[in-house]
């Protein structure tokens, strides 16, 4: 499913594509400009979406074998809730 396949899904609850789409874009920039600002969005039953800081490190190029410095950056992390586990099981 992508975006435009969420729009459509949700668009038969709230009623038309319009509402749906300013929903789902409302929704989505909220998470990313909360979570570039440093700040942990918790939605209960669904997940945790955070910002992680990985540090500078030295990675190896596998088509060369030569050494590469990547420098630290700060990556979007997802991490499931129980009730989401729990419907991706079956349960």
């Amino acid at each position: 499913m992508n975006k435009r396949d969420l729009i459509d899904a949700i668009s038969g609850r709230l009623g038309d594509k319009k509402t749906a789409a300013e929903a789902v874009n409302a929704v989505l920039e909220t998470i990313q400009k909360t979570v570039a600002g440093g700040d942990k969005v918790s939605i209960t039953g669904f997940g945790v979406f955070e910002k992680q800081v990985r540090p500078a490190r030295t990675a190896r190029n596998p088509a060369t074998g030569a050494s590469v410095k990547v420098p630290k950056m700060s990556v979007p992390k997802f991490r499931a809730g129980a009730d989401f586990k729990a419907m991706v099981n079956g349960k």
